[in-house]
């Protein structure tokens, strides 16, 4: 368990982990695409069967009733409703400055050349249940589209025994304002927001993690709808120097391993008395933890302390393992902040643990996974918005333009495109 391991052969130890980034169970991609076609045909008489099947319970309505949402919070700790109040702050606070504007130029004859910035009409978010349940992701999933101004947001989140989503999920939502709320879970909560039926209105853009069913759905369902990523196992890269305390880093990597076995927890170091440090309070800590049986799994299959002969070697394996979370446990955080290319978010000094980062801050917790941060970026407000390119042309630009125009689209064999543009110019032309 968390195998101590020269960077020379990290490639090889980790090949389980960037295997894993590329693995779509055939399985489990055909049974999500059938059940979101079966909602898509047959409505909620699917919905509800699948719910049944899964959930082992039969929601009604499956829309759940404004006056229990707002009683949800009844009999919840009040010291957690003040803090999922503080960390809503931080999170709107944050997302408020990711807002973009419309922009317009002016040529000075009239020409005038823009951008529209222009919200969703209708969001559609999934919240995890079941066995975890995740408030937390109410706030990162819906504050962003509120700040963006979409008129209609509708969350959808798996029932428990008592036909509804877990209570601090529904007082999380109630606070935020959201009346749209749905007891449904997994690829059919994805194929009713999609597709829409009776009771769940289709929507415009699904965003939130879910399990490999959700994601198989979210695939299976763009292109009728947008969606935001196809979310994988969660993961972490500590990078750490002879400064770091081996205890905070091992707590570091458990509090990621401790969401699925298929988690990955990474701590790569020039020290090699650091990383057997670390291997040594991990073994430690894990046979007392409650999750103890999903960190086994977890850092066996996924798990490593990678120690490089130097820290160019070692920015060179985080930037190739591409992390979800990136933690900075250096001398010099700041300037290693220079060198990572590839993260999803990053997290500066030894006093900024990726927990920060998922309740309170107020950067968004729903990022990249599985090496996609080369090319993708956290969930913000820029994923609720769409941008309108603006021409307004007059007469004299027209006139000037027209001949590149004309032979710009002949060139391409598109003479209507040509003479579209040069019939506005002949005499007598109306």
């Amino acid at each position: 368990m968390l195998p101590v391991v020269r960077s020379s052969d990290w490639k090889e130890r980790l090949g389980a982990v960037l295997a894993r980034r590329a693995a779509f169970d055939p399985a489990i991609e055909r049974a999500a695409a059938a059940i979101v076609q079966d909602v898509a045909a047959r409505g909620d008489a699917a919905l509800l069967e699948y719910t049944e099947r899964f959930d082992g319970v039969r929601p009604d309505p499956v829309a759940v009733p404004e006056g229990v949402l707002a009683a949800s919070a009844a009999g919840l700790d009040p010291g957690w409703l003040r803090h999922l109040a503080a960390a809503a702050d931080n999170i709107r606070r944050f997302h408020e400055h990711q807002l973009p504007a419309d922009w317009y130029t002016d040529d000075g004859d009239g020409v005038r050349l823009g951008q529209r910035v222009v919200p969703l009409e209708r969001a559609g978010l999934y919240v995890p249940g079941g066995t975890a349940a995740y408030p937390s992701s109410v706030l990162m999933t819906a504050i962003p589209a509120q700040v963006a101004g979409v008129a209609e947001i509708h969350l959808a989140s798996p029932p428990g025994r008592n036909g509804l989503p877990n209570a601090q999920v529904m007082a999380a939502a109630h606070f935020l304002g959201l009346r749209h709320v749905y007891a449904a879970g997994g690829a059919q909560a994805v194929g009713a927001l999609a597709h829409g039926t009776e009771s769940v209105p289709g929507v415009d853009k699904i965003v939130g993690p879910g399990s490999a069913y959700v994601t198989a759905a979210k695939r299976a369902v763009y292109g009728q709808v947008d969606i935001d990523s196809l979310a994988g196992p969660s993961e972490v890269v500590v990078l750490a120097d002879e400064t770091a305390r081996a205890d905070w880093v091992a707590w570091d990597l458990l509090a990621q391993a401790e969401h699925d076995e298929r988690a990955s927890a990474i701590l790569v170091t020039t020290s090699e008395e650091l990383a057997r440090s670390v291997r040594e309070h991990v073994l430690r800590i894990v046979p007392g933890q409650a999750r103890r049986a999903i960190l086994q799994r977890a850092l066996a299959d996924y798990g490593a302390c990678i120690v490089a002969p130097d820290p160019d070697q070692a920015m060179d394996v985080v930037n190739a393992l591409a992390p979800e979370h990136l933690e900075l446990m250096v001398r010099h955080p700041w300037r290693a902040l220079e060198r990572v290319r590839h993260a999803g978010a990053i997290f500066i000094g030894a006093h900024s643990p990726e927990p920060v980062g998922d309740y309170f801050a107020g950067p968004n917790h729903v990022l990249p996974t599985g090496g996609t941060a080369r090319y993708a970026s956290a969930l913000g407000v820029e994923d609720f918005v769409r941008r309108q390119s603006v021409i307004g042309y007059t007469a004299a630009r027209l006139a000037k333009t027209a001949p590149a125009i004309a032979h710009l689209a002949r060139a391409e064999a598109l003479a209507a495109h040509a003479r579209a543009v040069e019939v506005r110019l002949e005499e007598g032309s109306a």
